[in-house]
């Protein structure tokens, strides 16, 4: 692999152990993906799925799997139960301890891996507000959230700016998962090896800064912020939080069990750092320290130390997914379809046009921001009649419908309708209603279909297709 040479001179004098670092490069890189907790148990995963092998250290919902398989292109994909993730990548959100009911901000989140794994950790509490400064980037990460189930979800595409504007002081958790220079990517993504260049770590640190900056503002006291980036330059990572922590004396770091997550600290050995190194551990670079924002330095305990870290918390059952803060009137179509369908009646929070949304309790007022989403997207009304979206059915499960196709993995029908098709439907198994019925796998929705005398009419939205 032919690697930058003012990168190999840099890690030469960095490293110690350089030659083993150098020699990791004739590796090939690690494949890994996640259990997607909302909807299923990495237990229950791990047997549908013949090619995985682990967990991952430092993410027990995480599996490598053999490069040889193809996990996109498997109908569990298209179900939501997992997340295609590199290992590395996974680490940030799986260290950052996220309660019931936290308001949390993934400010650089396209594509939306780290959000679905905030989201999981949630399971249907609080808010995620998922950010990206790229419009483009942030439709990508709308069909990732909507592909997971996720429910209480804000999708933005603004600049953190005019986010911590609006923000001052309102989150619980913050992950800064910055954009950088990618040298941890070389081994895998040969575009990484190309576009670096000497400057690109220095051109990187100004939107690190930035991003920091704003980010500190929009946490409360008391609030944790987890900075990422899959780099391995110390100006981006170690060097950038010391001018963080100089800077902002109402900081402290929190100190992540390097041992329980198979990590290492970072160069200088501070618990509130870790590092992940290609040569040393099952992964691609990745750094992360983890920090607290105090409510007051001279009271409180740990403010010129090292606070304790939250042990890990596991899920919380999806109570209160469907509850909303607020009441509206959404039309006589859609309480017509939820009686005709469903076994429950959702109360849409908010109306716009056409469109029905099941909003987050206590979301707050999001006017003149650009927002791709704010919550559960339900349906449109539309003449006489009510759509179902394709998020809501991603949301719901076998027991929410009166009437569900439940395919099996060698169905032939699951393929048909995972390319688009109408047909007629085989199989004496299959039981279908008239009208909206619930597309299932094993009980796992995949969206929506209606049916006429056995002939089911694909509502599968044209972007998600099995290719």
């Amino acid at each position: 692999m032919n690697l930058p040479c003012e990168f190999t001179a840099r890690m030469s004098d960095l490293l110690p152990d350089y030659q083993s670092f150098l020699a990791s490069y004739t590796d090939a890189p690690l494949a890994g993906l996640r259990a997607n907790t909302l909807k299923i148990s990495p237990l229950e995963l791990k047997p549908l799925l013949a090619d995985l092998s682990g967990p991952i250290d430092w993410c027990p919902d995480g599996f490598y799997y053999d490069v040889n398989f193809r996990p996109g292109k498997s109908p569990y994909y298209h179900a939501g139960l997992y997340y295609i993730q590199e290992p590395s990548a996974m680490s940030p959100a799986a260290v950052m301890d996220i309660l019931p009911g936290h308001r949390v901000l993934d400010l650089c989140a396209a594509p939306g891996g780290k959000s679905t794994q905030l989201a999981a950790k949630l399971n249907g509490t609080g808010i995620l507000f998922s950010n990206d400064v790229s419009i483009t980037r942030a439709r990508a990460l709308l069909k990732n959230i909507e592909l997971s189930g996720a429910a209480n979800c804000v999708i933005t595409g603004e600049s953190p700016g005019r986010l911590a504007a609006r923000f001052a002081g309102y989150f619980d958790r913050i992950l800064v998962d910055a954009p950088c220079s990618g040298e941890g990517m070389f081994r895998r993504d040969p575009d990484a090896r190309k576009a670096w260049t000497t400057r690109k770590p220095a051109m990187c640190t100004t939107l690190q800064r930035e991003s920091l900056y704003f980010a500190a503002s929009m946490l409360k006291p008391g609030g944790r912020l987890m900075y990422s980036t899959c780099t391995f330059a110390p100006e981006e990572n170690e060097l950038m939080i010391d001018a963080f922590l100089s800077a902002h004396k109402d900081f402290i770091g929190v100190a992540i069990p390097h041992t329980e997550y198979g990590m290492e600290p970072g160069l200088r050995g501070e618990k509130y750092t870790a590092r992940i190194w290609p040569h040393h551990q099952k992964g691609e670079g990745h750094f992360m320290a983890y920090l607290q924002k105090q409510e007051n330095c001279d009271e409180t305990e740990g403010c010129h130390g090292v606070n304790h870290f939250h042990s890990r918390h596991g899920n919380v059952g999806r109570e209160g997914i469907y509850l909303s803060a607020g009441v509206l009137s959404p039309g006589g179509e859609y309480t017509d379809f939820c009686k005709k369908y469903l076994n429950f009646t959702p109360t849409p929070t908010s109306r716009h046009g056409n469109s029905l949304y099941l909003e987050p309790p206590g979301l707050p007022d999001l006017s003149g921001l650009r927002v791709l989403r704010t919550g559960l997207y339900l349906g449109d009304i539309l003449t006489k009649r009510f759509e179902p979206s394709q998020a809501f059915a991603m949301s719901l499960g076998s027991e929410h419908v009166q009437s569900c196709i439940n395919f099996a993995i060698d169905d032939q029908d699951l393929y048909r309708y995972l390319k688009g098709e109408s047909f007629e439907l085989s199989g004496l198994g299959k039981s279908p209603s008239d009208g909206w019925n619930l597309a299932a796998l094993k009980g796992f929705p995949l969206g929506w279909a209606k049916v006429t005398d056995r002939r089911l009419k694909n509502q599968y939205p044209k972007g998600w297709l099995m290719n």
